[in-house]
């Protein structure tokens, strides 16, 4: 089976392709695609030392034209950015310089992020429609709900979006309930706003011993607990995605990344500048390798998450995976992705994108019932699909007063006059927002 990279030369493509030498992948035929030749080439020198260490692996070809890549493609991986680093750090310093969150994918930055990137992913969506309709398509470009609801308008179920962030928490929490792996959860929400409210052991929810029990150590042992607090946590009675820090705790998060030195953008950015050069001078598997160390090592380090631990199970590409391999065969998967509602959650519309526990199959992935987001989380899962719904309208009708009004309605900006200056900030700094009028 084929399986094509958007973004092919993106810097977390390795971790794909590391997930594919494992012999139960059902992918033979791996095509890079990319915009940057020479991004390209460089990922394209460590998928080989790769796969000669495993001493074996799909075959691989690379390519900057896009329906030369889609082209008899049974999935696609979509995993592109606009602009690229240098887009995220824009995103990041425009919305700290006026005194707001400068995070990719949540408020000002996550905003503008999908302003610029919905009308690629759409244009991208209309071709995979045209010359490989029948290809799953698997969207991890950010804003993942987001951009999967903008590409399913072409693309109907065939699109479904993953992140790994939900199944990782559910993992963590699973295991410190010292319950198997495949404990059943339940979790609820968008992409990056999603609370883990249920675990199941011998049909009955284990999940509230962790709030009624006078011993903070349990909460403690898990990275959710540690960055939330254990008297939050039994306040909820709720895990919450690690993104909900940038919401349960705003003016912190904005205190931490403005006192910081460079922002997370300019970190990566610097780092994997020089990644890529060391890529093409030198080993190019163990420069790959250092700099990925030293990114999740880092990673919300702001925020006081320490990640120096690796989490066992595997990120986005393990969940990639697991998607493929149930799409490929008759042995379903529990996964939970982002896909159409259907009716599972009744606080948004049956065609918005939410993030829910599936059951795949070779048709498909089907929202299990009966998850539910929590009483507290509703009113802030609503505002943000108004966001998302206002972020579709203005890059459909190019109307920049949609577009502050997108901005304005996300709870992390909530001032018009803010977001027309945030709009006027963004456009000033993307050619890409040029269509807005």
């Amino acid at each position: 089976m084929k399986l094509v990279i958007l973004g092919g030369g993106g810097f977390r493509v390795p971790l794909v392709h590391s997930a594919l030498l494992d012999p139960s992948s059902p992918i033979t035929s791996l095509v890079l695609h990319d915009v940057d030749a020479g991004r390209l080439a460089a990922i394209s020198r460590v998928l080989q030392a790769q796969a000669a260490s495993a001493g074996h692996g799909p075959s691989r070809f690379a390519t900057t034209d896009l329906t030369e890549a889609l082209t008899g493609a049974d999935f696609v991986f979509s995993a592109i950015r606009v602009r690229g680093l240098p887009g995220r750090v824009i995103d990041e310093k425009v919305a700290l310089g006026l005194g707001v969150l400068g995070q990719e994918t949540t408020g000002a930055g996550g905003v503008s992020y999908g302003l610029r990137t919905v009308p690629v992913a759409d244009a991208i969506a209309r071709r995979i429609a045209a010359v490989a309709p029948q290809a799953w398509v698997i969207n991890f470009t950010n804003p993942a709900g987001l951009v999967t609801e903008a590409m399913a308008a072409h693309l109907g179920d065939r699109v479904i979006g993953i992140c790994d962030s939900p199944s990782a928490m559910a993992r963590r929490v699973v295991r410190a309930l010292g319950l198997p792996p495949s404990a059943p959860v339940g979790y609820a929400g968008l992409n990056h706003l999603g609370w883990l409210s249920s675990v199941m052991s011998d049909g009955v929810d284990v999940l509230p011993s962790l709030w009624d029990s006078p011993d903070d150590d349990v909460l403690l042992s898990f990275e959710e607990g540690r960055l939330f607090g254990p008297a939050r946590l039994r306040a909820l009675r709720a895990v919450p995605n690690e993104y909900l820090h940038y919401y349960y705790d705003t003016a912190s998060c904005v205190r931490a990344e403005q006192a910081a030195p460079e922002t997370r953008g300019e970190f990566l950015l610097r780092r994997q500048s020089a990644c890529y050069a060391d890529i093409a001078s030198g080993d190019p598997l163990a420069a790959w390798t250092s700099a990925l160390r030293e990114r999740d090592a880092t990673y919300m380090a702001l925020e006081g998450l320490d990640r120096s631990a690796a989490d066992e199970g595997g990120g986005y590409e393990r969940v990639a995976l697991d998607l493929m391999r149930a799409l490929a065969s008759d042995a379903p998967a529990s996964l939970i992705l982002n896909v159409r509602n259907r009716g599972v959650l009744d606080i948004v519309d049956s065609d918005a994108v939410v993030e829910v526990p599936c059951m795949v199959t070779s048709d498909g992935p089907v929202p299990v019932a009966g998850v539910s987001v929590p009483s507290h989380g509703v009113p802030l899962v609503q505002r943000v699909k108004a966001t998302e719904r206002a972020v579709l309208e203005a890059a459909a009708s190019g109307s920049r007063a949609v577009a502050v009004r997108a901005m304005a309605s996300h709870p992390l900006v909530d001032s018009v006059p803010l977001a027309r200056a945030l709009i006027d900030a963004y456009r000033a700094e993307f050619p890409e927002l040029a269509y807005l009028r």
